[in-house]
């Protein structure tokens, strides 16, 4: 090991930052990699002992943000952040202004609780599907959504990890931790303001990259549907109160060998609730006002209503949607080592071993008339029908099947959508713990993460992949720096170097310097690095004038979250870029107001709802 003489310790932390800020902003090394590297850094410059080199990767802060990053999993697995997406999008398609409102506030409320990155990328294509349907451009919509979800790291104290950041350095400087809603009231004004200045000012600087076209190679259900000359109608019946059908079951209805009904899946009451059934099975019985979700022979229809006294229904949006999360479709090959060769679909009781219904076959490109009774042959293409978690099922048996074409349709699925309010349970608790100071936050996250787990709204193992390591170790590899800064006295030189100039001014002068600060450290590192290195030297500036530290943490708090200016600077304006077809100078021209609206609002509103 080599070792820096104790004098130049200061100094060496100095170049230390320098060096991982320009690696930072040359964006060609990854930022777990540089973070590492300043690890080594302090360890072998025997600035800092292994231990206290390490220290990061134990922090309560990073532990609570893995176990954030699981929740946000949880709400977008549970269908929160969707359900959310698609509201607005059927509630505001004849107002731009109205719809901007919508995702903006959307987009803050949803970030304020999850991940802001992930609520980004859930927001994307239902943005892109939004900008088709309404003939808008998406380059209009995405760009103050993801603004909106930048605010949000005003608005709690886990929407963002440079607010834990400063949290936990309140707490080990000895004063009292940020509280969930502490700093909400400033942060709603900051994004009313937001949202004014994007409907009078921004949307008309905002850039028209044309009309939103979602490209897939994928077709839909009803493309495959068509493609194999289903001669079937996909439709709704409900069973009316005097229907012969009540009280029987599937077998004993007849409708298959009557009508050739074929049910796919249908909702029944059970406890006063509605009960989704996609995979039905012959002994379920059937009663008055079941919905059956039905493909039938388009001449039948007129004849199941009167004699059988099925009536066409329309579901709601919602009710369709909560289908298409059950149930879809997929086109598989025959293997031409599969077992089923030489047996026909009705042979080979292709939904008793599958759980699925087969609804065509193709051969040589051409579909078969009576497909159910012809032997199959290798290379045979067949359209099932199903619960996708059979159609996942078929999908393993590769020695039987080859995946053909899997429809759009399938990206959109909810895995864990009826855990929602499972989800929204847990949610729940877990802010109000924070409230209302229960437990610890970390205990009340670390508890949510585990009954999110145990009810099923997702998987352990799917709860290891949500954590995002790269984050994790950026942040864990950054905080030893203020230790470092502290421990050489790096701190005391830049707390004198800002009080010195300053001795005689107020403390709002303070106030302006280190919103510059961090929001130059913001926009061109990270928030997370810059909140790292600028929380402890707010306190310490506050301690040197004998103020409250609490309005200068809150402006590094603001200024570490107001990343608008570049796009390399959070990866929510990030995720954005591509889809957006946004230019570097989209965002200094829209993100300067925005920055100087920021610093306004700390100016004027920090004083006063955190006195000096």
């Amino acid at each position: 090991m080599f070792s820096i003489p104790h004098a130049w310790h200061a100094q060496y932390v100095f170049v230390v930052i320098g060096l991982a800020a320009l690696l930072m902003a040359s964006n060609r090394v990854r930022y777990d990699m540089i973070a590492i590297l300043v690890v080594l850094a302090l360890m072998l410059g025997d600035v800092l002992s292994v231990k206290e080199s390490l220290a990061g990767f134990g922090n309560s802060v990073v532990v609570l943000i893995a176990a954030l990053l699981v929740v946000g999993e949880m709400l977008e697995r549970t269908g929160v952040a969707r359900f959310v997406g698609d509201w607005i999008g059927q509630h505001s398609h004849s107002s731009i202004n109205k719809l901007l409102i919508m995702l903006m506030i959307a987009s803050a409320l949803l970030s304020a609780v999850m991940s802001s990155t992930a609520v980004v990328a859930i927001f994307i294509p239902i943005v892109m599907r939004i900008a088709k349907q309404t003939g808008n451009s998406a380059s209009q919509l995405l760009l103050p959504m993801s603004y909106a979800a930048l605010v949000s790291g005003m608005l709690t104290l886990i929407a963002t990890p440079p607010n834990l950041v400063i949290s936990g350095e309140l707490g080990a400087q000895g004063y009292a931790p940020l509280g969930f809603f502490t700093f909400t009231a400033p942060g709603l004004i900051v994004l009313g303001g937001l949202m004014i200045y994007m409907l009078y000012i921004g949307r008309k600087w905002l850039p028209n990259n044309g009309k939103s076209e979602v490209q897939s190679a994928q077709r839909s259900i009803k493309a495959l549907w068509d493609d194999y000359r289903v001669n079937r109608e996909l439709v709704y019946l409900r069973i009316d109160e005097e229907s012969p059908l009540h009280s029987k079951t599937i077998a004993q209805s007849g409708l298959y060998d009557s009508y050739g009904i074929r049910i796919l899946d249908l909702s029944q009451r059970v406890r006063g609730w509605r009960e989704l059934k996609a995979g039905v099975s012959p002994d379920i019985v059937l009663h008055a006002g079941d919905v059956l979700h039905v493909a039938i022979p388009p001449e039948h229809h007129k004849r199941v209503e009167m004699e059988v006294g099925l009536m066409p229904f329309h579901p709601s949006q919602l009710e369709t949607k909560y289908r298409s999360w059950e149930f879809g479709a997929e086109s598989v090959l025959i293997h031409p080592e599969s077992k089923l060769i030489g047996k026909s679909v009705r042979e080979a009781k292709f939904r008793d071993h599958y759980g699925l219904d087969v609804f065509g076959v193709r051969r040589n490109r051409q579909s078969l008339e009576n497909y159910q009774n012809q032997s199959l042959q290798a290379s045979d293409c067949l359209l099932v029908t199903g619960p996708w978690a059979k159609i996942l099922q078929l999908q393993r048996q590769n020695h039987d099947f080859v995946v053909l074409e899997t429809p759009a349709e399938a990206a959109d699925v909810v895995p864990a959508f009826r855990r929602m309010p499972v989800a929204l349970a847990i949610t729940a608790f877990m802010v109000l713990s924070s409230v209302f100071n229960w437990m610890p936050l970390v205990a009340a996250v670390l508890l949510s993460v585990i009954a999110a787990v145990v009810t099923r709204c997702l998987t352990a193992a799917e709860a290891y992949r949500s954590i995002h390591w790269q984050s994790l170790v950026l942040l864990a590899g950054m905080l030893p720096l203020a230790d470092a800064l502290q421990k050489t006295g790096g701190t005391d030189l830049i707390v004198n170097s800002l009080v010195g100039p300053a001795a005689e001014a107020s403390p709002q002068t303070l106030l302006v310097l280190l919103f510059a600060i961090t929001a130059l450290l913001t926009n061109i590192l990270s928030n997370t690095a810059s909140a790292v290195l600028m929380a402890p030297i707010a306190i310490s500036v506050a301690e040197q004038l004998g103020v409250s530290p609490y309005p200068l943490a809150m402006t590094v708090l603001f200024a570490a979250s107001a990343a608008f200016m570049t796009p390399i600077a959070s990866p929510i304006i990030t995720l954005i870029v591509e889809p957006g077809k946004y230019r570097f100078m989209d965002f200094i021209k829209l993100g300067t107001p925005m920055l100087i609206w920021v610093f306004v609002c700390c100016y004027f509103l920090i004083p006063v709802f955190f006195p000096w």
